[in-house]
């Protein structure tokens, strides 16, 4: 076996607008602010078809001693296999694809022990909003409302759907639907109600993820959102749970520094050995920011997160907002060591991306947002291309983003 090089697309760049009738609402105690104050394994694997493969076979762990976690809705394709935590606010434990016969991270894998927190988990939406609000202070139309500081820096951060269950709508073997309806919850860190959609689906080498915002309230509000997936910077061997039906036995700790230094260029001290991952980044804006949020409109992309011309992740750390995507022209990253290229391809709602590079971390993240950081508070000053959108009662917002890999 090998890495598939089949690339269908999820489509052109284009997000969807529609509008339905909201269902009848019921009381607002869900809400949290006040206004003007605050996964039987498959049988036996199946033959090998190469001694690399018999081999991997045979040094793996039996499926059978491999427990059910009932936690993850687990998806799989002839590429990707894909752990699924409704629990944990959708997010997910794993993103490993099959490379010449062996199961490699691709996403941050996620120790079990901590499946409950989704900022630990390899990804997790981000909803009604992506990033920070500053001081959790939220104003519209000339309504001010504060939110919980769920942040150690005094914001809003991540939306407002990490903690919940999303129901599971339907489940296939390759595809996942979930909702989560704000309207019987209690608790929610937004003022008003808001009904959210999202889905999970393998298609060969393609692994595509739609979001939807429904507004089920009685008055417009402003919104966006987001994913948070966090990439290995070196392709390793799918760690913490064995992957179906084959995989090779590790230990890497995923998310934890490796103790190994690297020399290799643009390596960052005290990560795994080996070549980094080289990212392109085809953003022409950035934005100036204040405490990881943005303080005007987008202008000239700062040197740091420059990757425009592709070139390895590099030791500098990393946390920038960027716009201006080049239509048709993707952005993307390749691991040398393994011959593969992932490519993200995104509708035109995430008009944003957020490149996030920590110091001596085995992982980066490169998320698809539809707003910059602390966006509300810019769209309420009429700063335009925040990429905030207001949604109307019964009006819902879609994005799709497509991950895909394939071979240099």
């Amino acid at each position: 076996m090998s890495l598939t090089t089949d690339r269908s697309r999820a489509g052109a760049r284009g997000g969807t607008t529609t509008g339905t009738v909201p269902s009848p609402t019921t009381s607002r105690g869900a809400d949290v602010t006040t206004e003007t104050s605050t996964r039987t394994p498959s049988a036996a694997p199946p033959a090998a078809t190469s001694v690399p493969e018999l081999l991997t076979a045979l040094t793996a762990p039996d499926p059978a001693d491999v427990p059910v976690d009932p936690r993850v809705v687990t998806l799989r394709s002839g590429t990707w296999e894909l752990g699924v935590l409704p629990a944990t606010g959708g997010s997910l434990a794993f993103g490993r694809v099959l490379v010449d016969g062996e199961w490699l991270d691709l996403l941050r894998p996620t120790r079990p022990t901590v499946y409950g927190a989704p900022e630990k988990c390899a990804s997790f939406p981000l909803v009604p909003w992506s990033n920070r609000i500053r001081d959790g202070v939220l104003r519209f139309r000339g309504r001010t409302w504060t939110l919980a500081h769920n942040a150690a820096d005094g914001t809003a951060m991540h939306g407002a759907v990490a903690y919940y269950t999303w129901r599971v709508v339907d489940r296939t073997a390759a595809r996942v639907e979930l909702e989560l309806d704000t309207r019987g919850l209690v608790g929610v860190n937004f003022p008003w109600r808001f009904r959210s959609r999202l889905v999970y689906e393998l298609d060969g080498a393609d692994l595509r993820v739609t979001t939807t915002v429904e507004n089920v309230d009685t008055e417009p509000f402003p919104a966006g959102f987001g994913h948070h997936p966090y990439f290995q910077r070196r392709l390793t061997p799918a760690a913490f749970t064995a992957p179906s039906p084959v995989t090779a036995d590790a230990a890497d700790e995923g998310d934890a520094p490796a103790t190994t230094p690297s020399s290799s260029p643009g390596a960052s001290s005290g990560t795994l050995p080996g070549s980094d991952a080289v990212l392109h980044v085809p953003a022409d804006r950035g934005y100036a920011l204040e405490s990881a949020m943005a303080v005007t409109s987008a202008g000239a992309v700062r040197a740091r997160a420059d990757y425009r011309d592709p070139r390895p992740l590099g030791t500098a750390f990393v946390d920038d907002v960027l716009t201006g995507l080049r239509p048709g022209e993707p952005v993307h990253w390749t691991y040398p060591e393994h011959g593969v290229d992932v490519r993200l391809d995104l509708d035109d709602v995430y008009s944003h991306l957020v490149v996030y590079l920590p110091r001596r971390r085995t992982h980066f993240a490169v998320e698809p947002v539809t707003n910059v950081n602390d966006g509300f508070a810019l769209h309420d000053a009429g700063v335009d291309g925040t990429g905030v959108f207001v949604l109307e009662p019964g009006e819902s917002r879609s994005g799709t983003f497509t991950v895909s890999v394939g071979r240099v």
